[in-house]
């Protein structure tokens, strides 16, 4: 069949605008790269917005102030009101030091006046990286040296050699951690699962310094990666960008203002009990002449966030471990911490574990767990003087933890005075929170985040006065059912 002119050059012109719409369409987005099904699920499986986000403390990474010398970075800081800084090979020291640069060649006159500075402004040196430590036992002792010299705790790194025997050596002879860094690609540790293979058994000071805002170069979710290293970050340079990948425009942008889910980080972060610093590591070129309102905006952002902003943790991590460091028991019944977890756990018989500082109004938040279902324990409120008999439980409330009991003996309770308005707590085996607000007279009970009890505290029972100030008490009954307690907070209004 004779197909008409007009016909064919239709055909051509509508096959030639085809390859000119196929041309000019975008690129397929990248898609993110996940580790493995099993953290896929993982991260998917965990209520990031149920949880109460911890305080953690500020620190700099010092390139976030590249263009500014050591001494300037300072004070950046201190108008920050950061308290703490991980500095880098290579900065600049300071206008009237011209030529001198931070690193572990410092000489003893230029490390004091580093000491001085940093005395003055107030400001911690806890770590320092990315350095290059070398493959030989000299090139890692000589910056092993410089840190211990400096008080640096962290070394943050990406070793060339595979072998870590070394490293282990000193870590535990320098009693200073190693963090391996994760670059971008070409960099051997870009991926998550390298750093993991190679710091997994080791001695637990060596670890990761987790950068998000890498592992987001790299399409990589970092609650993933932030999961897959769970007992190993020691450090993290929290970054926040505004896509994933590498594409033109694709920049650092401050915290929470991008795609980093840096909320779901610090969720993460707080379910794994991570007790180092969030680094600011701001590397966008176009800001970096003036990183301070980035930096005041991402603080703002965390503290908008945190649950527990305005509190104080007192059970708290010292030393590497938890400990009751500002408790003291009373009675024969006491109560085992878990160093490494923080978990109280009752023993022995009746038993009273009190704060030593005494509060007259505030707000005690703690999660509690409950053995069987015939665990007794409970939570005294302004215990007026040091226990020294069981008299002080007719001088104190005490909010219940009975689950077995009805009434004025139910969990959340008054003991022996007022009955919770109805039941919330969860099943023995499962962790509940409480919140305690007591205010004047006035105390209110939220129980998995239930108002039970608003009330105006009153004698009743056999609780003959209430005083106006005093400790706070967590009580063990018996040992046969054992009540477990754990991240205790405490804000006093």
């Amino acid at each position: 069949m004779k197909r008409s002119p007009i016909i064919l050059s239709l055909v051509v012109i509508v096959a030639a605008a085809a390859v000119q719409v196929i041309a000019a369409a975008p690129p397929a987005a990248p898609q993110i790269r996940h580790i493995s099904p099993e953290l896929q699920k993982a991260v998917a499986s965990t209520n990031y917005a149920a949880v109460r986000i911890k305080k953690f403390p500020f620190a700099s990474e010092a390139w976030t102030f590249r263009k500014f010398t050591f001494i300037e970075t300072l004070k950046k800081l201190q108008e920050l009101g950061v308290a703490a800084v991980e500095a880098f090979p290579g900065q600049a020291l300071a206008a009237e030091l011209p030529g001198a640069r931070f690193n572990e060649g410092m000489t003893p006159e230029q490390i004091a006046f580093v000491k001085d500075a940093l005395r003055s402004a107030g400001v911690t040196l806890y770590g320092y990286g990315v350095v290059d430590i070398g493959k030989t036992e000299e090139s890692m002792r000589q910056v092993f040296d410089f840190a211990r010299k400096m008080g640096i705790r962290v070394i943050v790194c990406e070793p060339a050699d595979d072998d870590f025997t070394l490293l282990e050596k000193l870590v535990k002879e320098y009693s200073i951690k190693i963090a391996i860094h994760n670059h971008p690609a070409p960099s051997k540790y870009h991926l998550p699962e390298t750093v993991f293979s190679h710091v997994d058994g080791k001695d637990p000071r060596i670890g990761s310094c987790a950068d998000s805002g890498h592992w987001m170069r790299g399409m990589t979710d970092p609650r993933e990666a932030f999961k897959l290293l769970q007992g190993r970050l020691l450090d993290v340079h929290l970054k926040d960008r505004s896509d994933f990948g590498t594409a033109k425009g694709v920049d650092d942008v401050p915290w929470g203002a991008g795609k980093g889910m840096i909320r779901d980080l610090l969720a993460e972060l707080t379910l794994q009990d991570y007790d180092g610093y969030l680094t600011m590591e701001y590397e966008n070129e176009s800001e970096a002449g003036d990183p301070v309102p980035a930096f005041r905006q991402s603080i703002a952002f965390v503290k908008s966030i945190t649950y527990y902003e305005g509190y104080e943790q007192i059970l708290e991590r010292r030393r590497g471990g938890y400990e009751k460091h500002g408790w003291n028991h009373y009675g024969p019944g006491y109560f085992e911490c878990d160093p490494k977890s923080g978990v109280l756990k009752g023993q022995g018989g009746m038993g009273l574990l009190w704060y030593t500082k005494k509060v007259r109004d505030f707000v005690l938040e703690c999660e509690f767990k409950c053995s069987t279902e015939t665990t007794n324990s409970g939570i005294f409120l302004r215990v007026p003087s040091v226990p020294a008999s069981d008299d002080y439980i007719y001088h104190s409330i005490e909010i219940q933890i009975d689950d077995k009991s009805t009434g004025i003996h139910h969990t959340g309770a008054a003991y022996d005075i007022e009955a919770p308005d109805f039941l919330a707590s969860l099943p023995a085996g499962e962790w509940n929170h409480f919140r305690i607000e007591f205010k004047g007279s006035h105390l209110k009970i939220e129980l998995n985040g239930k108002l039970v009890l608003n009330w105006e505290a009153r004698p009743g029972g056999k609780v003959k006065d209430i005083a106006p100030e005093g400790y706070i008490g967590l009580q063990n009954h018996d040992s046969q059912s054992p009540p477990f307690f754990r991240n205790v907070y405490l804000k006093e209004l």
